[in-house]
């Protein structure tokens, strides 16, 4: 009988002697169906696969697979089509040459921390970067015997001093979380490259467009010779998704030892994202520049209208003239005056003589912008900080006062500021 009658023939089986037939030739017909669809399909958006198991025709082929340098697949945890396809098209983005996945921002940041420090070693984190970079710092890393210090992300010089014997690994963030200071990044990167220690940069609010992580100087193209960060990690949920509905990260390098090193502890670690998600990222990431304009637009239209309030003691927004390491945005970002490009994220300062229960009031009395962390999607956000107890002490060039965080969305700026307006003039009244 060949393999074929297999799967047509009725079974016959015997249990405690009584003869039973079974008809079921669709089963396993259906699980081993010899159709394979004609190659040659091309569409924009690529195929989504989807897989564990991943077959081999021989366990010749089996041994002979390497998934390490994505030359084959050999099993879904280690890649598929779909995920190969995002990792190179982000490298794209970022000017990278080498990308894993993993399944959010923090996680992108936990994977650098694990794959290159060790016991005995210390990171450094500037003061302002994201709060769960830190958390995991002082619990975490500390537990595994990995010693931390926080910088000013102001001073240059602050940095220098705090590079140790036992330093491995420094964080930047560009701009700082909350607080929006952007460092003078060239030089950070050229004083810890002077000390032989690695840089990792959250790019998340660059996101691959306002300015090159791996070309820092813009006069190298991410090539040899250019200054750049070691090690870009990147919160997807943020621009690449667009939608405010995926969770995902990437760590992306140019150094194949680098790489190596953090797609090993990658895989131990056993990190993954599901294809479906992967694909939801791969059909933003087109319109991603686009979308990065419009909410650039929108949130400056929105800090100028904040600027001329009485209620903002201080605006946050790299971009505007005044604000903290605007210099130094435009060193990275504005190299033709004008043709800067800034995340639609911006803080501003309420005057200290409203109370928190009054700015928490006026946060409640938006419409359009919704309460709520994360940003980079289609509606608009607003978040209330207690700064004070996410530093070590309050900074210098902080005015006192409240910060609130806005992230907007891609609503009609003139809609946005209407509905700053009325919850301004109902909760924050000047006397």
């Amino acid at each position: 009988m060949t393999s074929n009658s297999l799967l047509s023939e009725a079974v016959c089986i015997s249990i405690q002697g009584c003869k039973i037939h079974l008809r079921s030739p669709n089963v396993t017909g259906l699980i081993h169906h010899p159709y394979t669809p004609p190659a040659g399909f091309n569409a924009p958006q690529p195929g989504v696969f989807k897989a564990s198991t991943v077959y081999f025709p021989t366990v010749a082929d089996m041994r002979r697979r390497e998934w390490k340098d994505k030359s084959a697949y050999t099993y879904g945890l280690h890649g598929t089509p779909t995920t190969y396809q995002l990792e190179e098209r982000l490298c794209t983005l970022e000017g990278g040459l080498q990308c894993v996945l993993v399944p959010s921002g923090l996680a992108a940041l936990a994977l650098v921390a694990l794959s290159v420090l060790q016991t005995g070693d210390e990171v450094l984190i500037p003061d302002n970067a994201y709060g769960p970079n830190k958390a995991l710092a002082e619990a975490e890393l500390r537990h595994f015997g990995i010693s931390h210090q926080f910088y000013d992300p102001t001073d240059v010089h602050d940095l220098s001093r705090k590079i140790g014997p036992q330093t491995r690994l420094v964080w930047l963030e560009a701009p700082g979380s909350v607080s929006m200071e952007f460092p003078d990044l060239p030089e950070m990167v050229r004083r810890c490259k002077a000390q032989g220690v690695l840089t990792a940069l959250d790019n998340t609010w660059g996101a691959g467009l306002a300015f090159s992580a791996f070309d820092l100087l813009g006069d190298g193209a991410g090539g040899q010779g250019s200054l750049a960060v070691d090690i870009s990690a990147h919160a997807l949920t943020k621009y690449p998704s667009g939608g405010g509905d995926v969770l995902m990260g990437s760590v992306i390098t140019r150094d194949a030892a680098l790489h190596l090193k953090i797609k090993l502890c990658h895989m131990r670690l056993g990190l993954g994202v599901a294809a479906n998600d992967a694909e939801t990222v791969l059909r933003s990431l087109p319109s991603i520049a686009v979308r990065y304009a419009a909410h650039d637009q929108t949130a400056r239209a929105l800090a100028s209208w904040w600027q001329a309030q009485p209620q903002c003691a201080q605006l946050l927004h790299p971009a505007f003239e005044g604000a903290p390491g605007h210099a130094h945005w435009q060193a990275v970002c504005n190299r033709t005056p004008g043709a800067g490009l800034a995340a639609g994220l911006f803080s501003v300062m309420i005057d200290a003589r409203f109370s928190q229960a009054q700015v928490d009031a006026f946060c409640d009395a938006l419409e359009l912008f919704k309460i709520g962390f994360s940003w980079g999607g289609p509606v608009s956000l607003v978040v209330p900080y207690e700064l004070a107890s996410m530093r070590q002490a309050w900074p210098a060039h902080l005015k006192a006062g409240t910060l609130v965080r806005f992230s907007t969305g891609l609503e009609s700026a003139q809609d946005l500021i209407l509905d700053l307006h009325q919850a301004v003039q109902a909760h924050l009244p000047m006397a």
